[in-house]
């Protein structure tokens, strides 16, 4: 006999939650991983103790902050394996601040490099979160090329001093221009840059023939143009 007063609701999907809550992470994390590309950009210019000491603190955070979302996702991950062969390699920016603890200055230097690399990282898929228009998400890569390039350039002893540096990058991301140093990090970002600049190029030039091409599909598609006589 059915009990009349017992009503069954159907139970959530915690893999649906999980994503529905993953989804609403996105945008705060974008942002986050952007204010977080500036804060190492302060750590490698900062000179007074006290600015040194909190920008370290703020670090820390968004790097406690990202830890905990990557636990997160990888917990509640629908699929283990799936995820890890997608996610392992965040594993290895996650750890190298550690390094910072290490007295090597070897060491010391990887870890600054590759603290830029990972604020360079964070800070592109952080636009892509955040921006969905092409055009937009181009320019704020190309930004975050910029900052992370000029940092490398400025932490390795290439440039003396951070304005040239910042210029340089800017120019060769750009324009593909020469850097002005011998240094071999330097030589390497050239190609590296030149390429990037010709890859800007040529999307530029694609979403542009794009975006004039549907215009012309939409005005002939439109039911009030004028016909030919």
């Amino acid at each position: 006999m059915r009990d009349e007063g017992t009503t069954h609701r159907p139970t959530a999907d915690p893999s649906v939650e999980t994503e529905g809550l993953a989804t609403k992470l996105d945008r705060p994390m974008g942002v986050l991983g952007l204010v977080f590309v500036l804060i190492v950009l302060g750590q490698a210019l900062a000179r007074e103790p006290w600015l040194v000491t909190t920008l370290s603190v703020l670090g820390w955070i968004c790097w406690a902050v990202f830890v905990s979302e990557f636990v997160f996702r990888a917990v509640r991950a629908p699929s283990q394996r799936r995820f890890w062969l997608r996610n392992w390699w965040q594993l290895i920016f996650l750890a190298l601040p550690f390094l910072r603890f290490a007295r090597a200055l070897t060491l010391l230097r990887t870890a600054r490099v590759g603290g830029v690399l990972s604020a360079a990282i964070r800070g592109s898929r952080s636009a892509g979160r955040l921006l969905t228009n092409r055009i937009g998400w181009l320019a704020a890569v190309t930004g975050v090329v910029v900052l992370a390039s000029s940092q490398l350039l400025y932490v390795v002893g290439a440039y003396d001093a951070y304005g040239p540096a910042l210029h340089d990058a800017a120019m060769a991301t750009i324009t593909g221009a020469l850097l002005d140093t011998d240094h071999g990090l330097a030589r390497f970002l050239e190609v590296a840059l030149a390429v990037y600049s010709v890859a800007v190029f040529a999307t530029l030039a694609g979403a542009l023939g794009a975006y004039f091409l549907e215009g012309r599909r939409a005005e002939g598609a439109d039911p009030a143009a004028p016909g030919l006589s």
